[in-house]
């Protein structure tokens, strides 16, 4: 007798509109559970869907199930955080056939103190390789592949961007991997994680947290990010970023006016009227708080 899977384990690909996704993202190679085939999903989701937090400046919710997800970075072609996108990006895996596990991490981009781990991860294993690979389609600055997850393969370049993987020692001698990236202040940690499995629910709660907990950043201000082979693009609040693989970059400082017209232009995101004249009129939270 076939006992049943625990729903709670399983990441909902059945209800997911596989081909939308591919037309999507413009993938048109094989939908096998390779090594190639994972290359190349991470690579086009991770230049092709932006990464936003705009419903919650809009005043929205952040839903997880399949049908909002591929409503919202399908088919209105909008983009989404770490658990909007790797909550879609489990559901192809599962569709494809792949082996994986969710994973969590807390964003530490060189700063002190202990951070909540509300980053999302994937161990991918592929079906034609025995290597575990780490995929982060969700942090809206690559890596554009997977990273193996072996700490003695020192520097990876991916494309031209660089990244360092390292293993160390957490509390009670767990396992603690860091993640590094090169970027305008030269080698940074951008965030921790650990081997303990993640599911759906652990990511619900993580997104509570990070949607409306007024600690977190992305209740304050608009921040949207597009990623590509040779530029990244930022835009945190009002401030416009551009940083390139080699540590070089420019600012540049729009009025809230500005956005609407930015979003579309630069970063794919087209909003409707109403929502680009709230956002345009600069009435996010952290425009009304002191510095």
């Amino acid at each position: 007798m076939t006992t049943p899977v625990d729903p709670s384990y399983r990441w909902n690909g059945d209800d997911l509109d596989l081909d939308g996704y591919l037309s999507r993202i413009g993938f048109t190679g094989e939908r096998t559970p390779t090594l190639a085939t994972l290359r190349e999903l991470v690579g086009r989701h991770t230049t092709t869907v932006p990464f936003e937090n705009l419903e919650i400046i809009l005043g929205r919710g952040i839903p997880l199930d399949v049908e909002s997800l591929q409503d919202k970075l399908i088919r209105r072609r909008r983009g989404g955080y770490c658990y909007e996108n790797v909550g879609l990006f489990a559901a192809v895996l599962e569709r494809l056939g792949f082996e994986f596990t969710g994973l969590s991490g807390r964003v530490t981009m060189g700063a002190p103190g202990l951070r909540p781990p509300t980053h999302a991860l994937l161990r991918v294993t592929p079906a034609d390789d025995d290597r575990a690979w780490l995929c982060d389609v969700g942090f809206g600055s690559g890596p554009l592949e997977p990273v193996e997850l072996n700490p003695d393969r020192g520097e990876i370049a991916l494309g031209a961007w660089r990244y360092r993987l390292e293993l160390g020692s957490g509390a009670l001698g767990s396992e603690l991997w860091t993640l590094h990236q090169f970027g305008r202040d030269g080698w940074i940690d951008r965030y921790t994680f650990t081997m303990n499995p993640q599911y759906r629910i652990d990511y619900a709660v993580g997104n509570h947290f990070v949607s409306t907990s007024p600690r977190s950043p992305f209740t304050m201000r608009p921040f949207v990010q597009r990623f590509g082979p040779e530029v990244h693009h930022q835009l945190d609040g009002t401030t416009w970023t551009l940083a390139h693989p080699d540590g070089t970059g420019e600012t540049r400082e729009l009025s809230a006016a500005e956005l609407p017209k930015i979003l579309s232009e630069v970063f794919d995101i087209d909003l409707d009227d109403a929502d680009a004249a709230v956002l345009a009129r600069g009435a996010w939270p952290a425009a009304a708080r002191p510095d």
